[in-house]
């Protein structure tokens, strides 16, 4: 498996876990009204770090499809070399702190959309590279 689809592979695994500490929270933290089957149950009776573990994995979902699309096509097209291998790495890293800092709370502004950004740029350069050749 070439270093690409190492780091899709794991970004696909860390978007998958991501529900985790969502229904953790929801868990421990059970609303008194609330019907079982409505889903998600309404974020503001959460405290905070519930209602960031939602937004971080909404936020993984978004950024790793595009992501993933265009490492998929680099893939398919043989398009690799250090551009594209670094910037793989770097958007799953990139991708593990932003969740880790967004639930924890730790990750406040600027750092957060900072983290956000350069995993977009990530996803850029992958496809400037596809496209530039």
């Amino acid at each position: 498996m070439t270093p690409e689809l190492t780091y899709l592979t794991l970004t696909a695994i860390l978007a998958a876990s991501m529900w985790i500490p969502y229904i953790v929270g929801v868990n421990m933290h059970p609303q008194t009204g609330i019907d079982d089957f409505e889903r998600p149950p309404p974020l503001t009776g959460f405290p905070a770090w519930v209602h960031r573990a939602h937004r971080a994995h909404l936020n993984l979902i978004e950024a790793a499809v595009p992501f993933g699309l265009v490492v998929l096509v680099a893939h398919s097209l043989e398009v690799s070399g250090p551009v594209t291998i670094w910037a793989s790495a770097a958007f799953f890293w990139l991708r593990l702190a932003h969740a880790i800092g967004m639930v924890s709370g730790v990750a406040r502004f600027p750092v957060r959309p900072i983290i956000f950004t350069l995993s977009w740029v990530c996803t850029l350069a992958i496809a400037v590279r596809l496209l530039v050749g």
